[in-house]
């Protein structure tokens, strides 16, 4: 007779669990303890609904470079509608935008673009012919092009129903509930169950269309849809780090000082120029530093925020090199030269932003800071090559950390691919980390930041022309 030994293989986290039952001490190693530290916080957090002021993150170590990866697996096809056919989409010499390639590496033959809308069809047709050009042939071959979505869905097959839907369009097109600016509203409507990827911000329409916002992201919310929002600054191993060491040490956040110094000699576009167009450079391009602001800080007190703005007509705010001719612009929606704006956070913390249209060149000079008890987090150069100073209890001295080649488009993508796809070998892989109920609330800050600082403006000039009256019936007395 003879006994047989099962071996049994347990987490670290199962045997700190069993060592509470069993009222023992366990010693792990060092990195272990780490692990089992935060898994338990995780899923202490997990159990705790109330306690949902932490945004989702991602481990850094699984923000992989696209050229390290590879093409995600299976062999049917993948489906997907692109919403717009300019830059955004297929990528310029503007910037690093390129849906399209980024989708094309994460799916790589699986990837089956079966529409492109866009009102313009010539361009539309011009940029697919590229593509039918060129080595990636087998996902486009067979694109139709359509100038609206209603047009699709009338000529969808079953075969074509989409699995993802990606929105580039114009945000000034989306976003609201107006007919022909409700493409998130048909979507839900005539795809129910179709993921969405909708580039930022969520629209830049009038102010009194912000509320359609949250109708909106209730409705995605409500009917589970898969949603994505093309804050991609979130997705930066830089970020993910940072938000580790907060997590880790168990920080609560102080303050966040977000400063963004816009090269306006490079900006050609009329557009952006134009409040009554782009809504503005704190609403079109300061949003993502809205938002990181947010991601750090929690939600805004938005009657807490105040600002104040240069001017195009005042004399600091005169700009030597700019490549539109703004006087072809009304002045009432010439845009602000810098903007200044202050916050308190819900959780008692305190967040400012300046933006600033005042460099040459082409380079811009973006940073952003996070501080904490001991602790000063700071990024710099994000969009390009992001460096990380880190400032901990005990040293004065920082640690520096360079991020070379980090593609935050392709981890926002690949992100999205992996929660539809619902992989399930390890589910915290995966995270969505903008909501489109979160990006209607970075939205909404920017909006605040723009009437902030346009009602300061109003009262220095009604300040200014009421000492004026003032003075001159002293003079006629």
């Amino acid at each position: 007779m003879h006994s047989s030994l099962k071996c049994v293989v347990i987490s670290p986290e199962q045997l700190i669990s069993l060592s509470s039952l069993l009222h023992i001490d366990i010693i792990l190693p060092m990195q272990s303890r780490r692990q089992s530290a935060t898994a338990a916080r995780r899923m202490s957090e997990r159990r705790s609904s109330g306690k949902s002021s932490r945004r989702p993150s991602i481990d850094p170590t699984r923000l992989v470079p696209m050229d390290k990866t590879s093409h995600i697996g299976g062999s049917d096809d993948f489906n997907v509608v692109f919403i717009g056919a300019g830059n955004i989409m297929f990528g310029s010499d503007e910037g690093p935008w390129n849906h399209s390639f980024r989708l094309e590496h994460k799916l790589g033959r699986r990837l089956k673009v079966v529409a492109l809308i866009d009102p313009a069809i010539e361009r539309a047709t011009a940029v697919l012919q590229k593509k039918c050009d060129s080595f990636v042939v087998s996902a486009y071959q067979d694109t139709r092009v359509y100038k609206t979505l209603e047009d699709f869905v009338k000529n969808m097959t079953p075969k074509e129903r989409p699995r993802a839907i990606i929105i580039g369009s114009p945000p000034m097109f989306r976003g609201c509930l107006q007919p022909g600016k409700d493409v998130e509203v048909q979507i839900l409507k005539h795809l129910p169950g179709v993921a969405m990827f909708i580039e930022k911000p969520i629209a830049t329409g009038p102010h009194q269309y912000l509320q359609d916002g949250f109708q909106i992201a209730k409705m995605i919310t409500e009917t589970k849809t898969v949603c994505s929002v093309g804050y991609m600054l979130r997705y930066l191993k830089a970020v993910q780090l940072m938000k580790q060491i907060i997590e880790e040490n168990e920080l609560t956040v102080m303050s966040t000082i977000a400063r963004y110094a816009a090269a306006y000699e490079a900006i050609a576009k009329p557009d952006w120029w134009d409040k009554s167009r782009s809504a503005g450079p704190i609403i079109e391009q300061g949003t993502h530093f809205c938002d990181l602001s947010r991601y750090f800080g929690g939600e805004v007190d938005i009657s807490s925020v105040t600002a104040h703005s240069l001017e195009w007509d005042e004399n600091a705010g005169q700009l030597s090199k700019m490549s539109i001719d703004e006087s072809k612009i009304a002045p009432e929606n010439r845009i602000p030269r810098v903007t200044a704006a202050t916050w308190k956070y819900d959780s008692g913390a305190v967040g400012s932003f300046v933006h600033v249209a005042a460099l040459q060149g082409t380079n811009y000079s973006c940073e952003f800071e996070v501080y904490a008890d001991g602790y000063l987090l700071k990024l710099v150069n994000p969009y390009v090559q992001p460096v990380l100073y880190i400032r901990r209890p005990g040293d004065d001295h920082e640690q520096v950390t360079n991020f070379p080649d980090d593609d935050p488009f392709f981890s926002e993508i690949s992100n999205l691919i992996d929660v539809v796809e619902d992989i399930e070998e390890d589910p915290e892989a995966a995270q969505i980390l903008s909501s489109y109920e979160d990006a209607v609330k970075t939205y909404e800050l920017t909006w605040a930041i723009r009437i902030a600082s346009e009602n300061s403006r109003a009262a220095k000039l009604k300040a200014s022309n009421d000492a004026a009256k003032a003075q001159k019936a002293q003079q006629t007395e």
